[in-house]
């Protein structure tokens, strides 16, 4: 099913995320990082879409890994205002607070960093320029493609109390895992399907914990 990138779609979805009680993250011991989960139009099939990108292998943290366009938050800077700034200083993409529709809950990862992720709308066609300092390639990952029955994978590893989520996601050509994975599995829950679908007790693979 194609979900259509238009006024409507852009209500409902604004709707729903508006349902959800969002869930903060009070340990203080995390650093703060904020993440833009923007939805645009798909260059192929014509419907909406999420921008994903994937790190270069040079840079130190979490290279080569899928990424929301995103970073910590400088002093003084909101969650939206340090969003907004990344997805500007990642991929060139020029948005305001105008454009934010909602927030999906924290998630607190291995690395010690607490992610809150800003849902925005994108504009049609939208003009990007990605930094190869920090972005290796630029995605547009299909709505249809995140509402596959297959998603999310859960595997829980001996002696584990969470297990570790992922998704296969044909656009990238292979698996994309958690925190990434998971905070896309609750866009999909709560933006496309209006669950109120939780994410932040699922673990991240150890590679992801550096």
């Amino acid at each position: 099913m194609t979900f259509p990138f238009n006024d409507a779609f852009r209500r409902d979805v604004t709707a729903r995320l508006a349902d959800l009680d969002v869930i903060g993250q009070s340990d203080t011991e995390l650093r703060r990082a904020a993440v833009a989960l923007v939805v645009v139009n798909s260059e192929v099939e014509m419907g909406a879409s999420v921008l994903i990108t994937l790190r270069p292998r040079t840079i130190k943290r979490h290279s080569n890994q899928f990424a929301l366009p995103g970073g910590r938050l400088d002093e003084g800077e909101t969650i939206v205002e340090a969003a907004l700034r990344e997805l500007d200083e990642e991929v060139g993409l020029k948005l305001s607070e105008a454009d934010v529709i909602g927030r999906l809950d924290d998630y607190p990862t291995r690395s010690g960093f607490c992610i809150s992720p800003v849902v925005m709308w994108g504009g049609d066609p939208i003009d990007i320029h990605p930094d190869p300092n920090e972005v290796a390639e630029v995605f547009r990952i299909p709505l249809s493609e995140l509402n596959s029955p297959e998603i999310p994978i859960l595997n829980l590893a001996p002696g584990a109390e969470h297990p570790v989520l992922s998704a296969m996601i044909p656009t990238v050509g292979g698996r994309m895992y958690a925190p990434t994975a998971a905070i896309l599995y609750q866009f999909r829950e709560v933006a496309i399907r209006g669950e109120q679908t939780r994410v932040a007790h699922f673990d991240q693979p150890a590679f992801a914990w550096k």
